[in-house]
């Protein structure tokens, strides 16, 4: 992304939920009342009108089917988090448990998910502008922000998310759910590494992370897909180019090779079976990405 600005991707996913949250609660495939009030009103008509001219598929056929069946299975994820129970008796005098948001973006779970405000510590990392422009708006929004929310602005080209985190509460004792979408495939393979290092080394028992992922057979050409072809060409706009892959069928290997197990992933396909049904079943999800989860090996 560039420097001094949001970015640019972030706002269209943020878009893209908010004109799937105008739908009826029968036909939406996910939801999200916060989306639209965290864009400009020429920038959400815009989307608007791409998506519901079908232009926006045309150009990408099934893309905007990933990104709200991916918003629906990490809240469902989270969900199932909540309902499993963050309890940690040893730590009692501790009031939350921890969630934290890598590359949050316009990520409203914080503020939209029952649960969370009562229990649980959010932590929401992202780029410094990104951040303050949501800050801006959140406030318009809901006056305040809650108390339960620390944001984190963090330069990863300069600053290491152990320090920041550190530095802003957070308690590496805790079970800790990690949420970390729409990141990986815009980063390199160290800072990668990196990351999923510091989640196994610095989080409690029972700690978990979920994120999204792109195969390399899409990032290297071997399987055309247009919409990837076309983030590359506009990388200089956006600043955000892709540049991280994953083999298709190795991520269990790849992730208990970094310190996890109870792998669980989720291809496209298998998301189109599983929320794009009825009135939705002929919508497309672009397949070349996958959704994984995984614990930190050591848990009982």
């Amino acid at each position: 992304m560039k420097k001094d600005r949001p970015s640019l991707t972030a706002a269209g996913i943020a878009a893209s939920r908010a004109v799937e949250s105008e739908k009826p609660a029968g036909e939406r495939i996910c939801y999200d009342p916060y989306a639209r009030r965290f864009l400009s009103g020429a920038f959400y008509a815009m989307t608007r009108f791409f998506v519901n001219t079908g232009y926006a598929e045309k150009r990408g056929p099934g893309t905007i089917g990933f990104l709200l069946a991916r918003e629906r299975y990490i809240d469902d994820y989270l969900q199932s988090c909540l309902e499993e129970g963050f309890d940690q008796p040893k730590l009692e005098q501790t009031k939350f448990v921890q969630l934290v948001i890598l590359g949050a973006g316009y990520d409203s779970r914080a503020y939209r998910c029952a649960g969370l405000k009562e229990r649980v510590k959010v932590f929401e990392v992202d780029h410094p502008a990104t951040q303050q422009d949501k800050v801006e708006k959140l406030k318009q929004l809901l006056g305040r922000l809650p108390e339960n929310v620390v944001f984190v602005p963090i330069d990863f080209n300069t600053q290491a998310l152990e320090q920041r985190l550190g530095e802003s509460g957070y308690d590496e004792r805790l079970k800790t759910v990690f949420i970390w979408q729409g990141v990986t495939e815009y980063l390199t393979s160290e800072a990668v590494d990196s990351t999923l290092a510091f989640v196994v080394r610095h989080s409690g028992v029972g700690s978990s992370i979920i994120f999204d992922y792109i195969y390399t057979s899409v990032l290297d050409g071997t399987v055309r897909h247009g919409e990837v072809t076309r983030m590359q060409r506009y990388r200089r706009m956006t600043g955000e180019g892709l540049t991280f892959g994953i083999p298709e069928g190795t991520v269990e290997e790849f992730l208990r090779q970094r310190g996890f197990d109870q792998v669980q992933d989720m291809p496209s396909q298998k998301l189109k079976e599983m929320y794009f049904t009825g009135a939705n079943r002929d919508r497309l999800v672009a397949g070349g990405y996958a959704i994984v989860s995984a614990r930190v090996k050591g848990e009982a």
